[in-house]
């Protein structure tokens, strides 16, 4: 497999077509180089050598700056390519933040639907009788009346729960006078005894003959 096989993208393609003609250029270059050296007696090779050396390098400068601008396009589009990048990473950190509240909402809907088949469920008043009571309602759509049917039930709860807490509460200050009464009889308990162990000299005085 060569290089040309591994890369497939045009631009990179373009580069490393410039990068080995610039490569077969200095090779040239040096190869004219080796093949006609200065002797050392003369200064400088003959004018007809000079001129193939001077074209070839002058073509060998414009390879090489033709392989620099490749190299600042390729600096450019790699700048480009990260700026495209963090934006795309921002756009999907923004969409995960999205998903994650979509799936909290799905949560919270969800536990709102359950509330309300619980409300389905609630042991509530029958209708004929929800209207016997409250004969305003007559008048009003399946839907309106379910909601007056839960509401009532939910009053009547908090109703069932006030009357539990005032019970709630009777009784803990039952108990805790009956608390009270069990130490003062305890404490009666005490002082009688004290009092018998007391009186005991008293009465083996009166017990003794005279």
């Amino acid at each position: 497999m060569t290089t040309a096989d591994i890369v497939t993208d045009p631009f990179l393609r373009t580069v490393l077509t410039a990068s080995t003609t610039t490569q077969a250029q200095c090779t040239t270059l040096l190869n004219l180089a080796d093949a006609h050296p200065t002797p050392a007696s003369e200064p400088q090779p003959p004018a007809d050598i000079q001129l193939a050396l001077s074209r070839q390098q002058k073509l060998l400068h414009t390879y090489l700056a033709q392989l620099r601008g490749l190299n600042r396009d390729a600096i450019l589009g790699v700048r480009h390519t990260k700026q495209r990048t963090a934006e795309a990473r921002q756009e999907v950190d923004r969409l995960h933040l999205q998903l994650q509240n979509l799936y909290y909402e799905q949560r919270h809907l969800r536990g709102e639907i359950g509330g309300c088949e619980a409300y389905e469920q609630l042991p509530l008043l029958p209708v004929e009788e929800f209207l016997r009571h409250h004969p305003e309602h007559a008048d009003a759509d399946e839907d309106a009346l379910m909601v007056a049917r839960i509401n009532h039930e939910h009053a009547e709860r908090e109703a069932l729960e006030q009357t539990r807490q005032g019970l709630l509460k009777k009784k803990q200050s039952l108990i805790a006078d009956n608390k009270k009464r069990k130490e003062d009889l305890a404490n009666l308990d005490n002082d009688l005894e004290k009092f018998i162990d007391a009186a005991k000299p008293i009465q083996k005085t009166f017990e003794k003959e005279y």
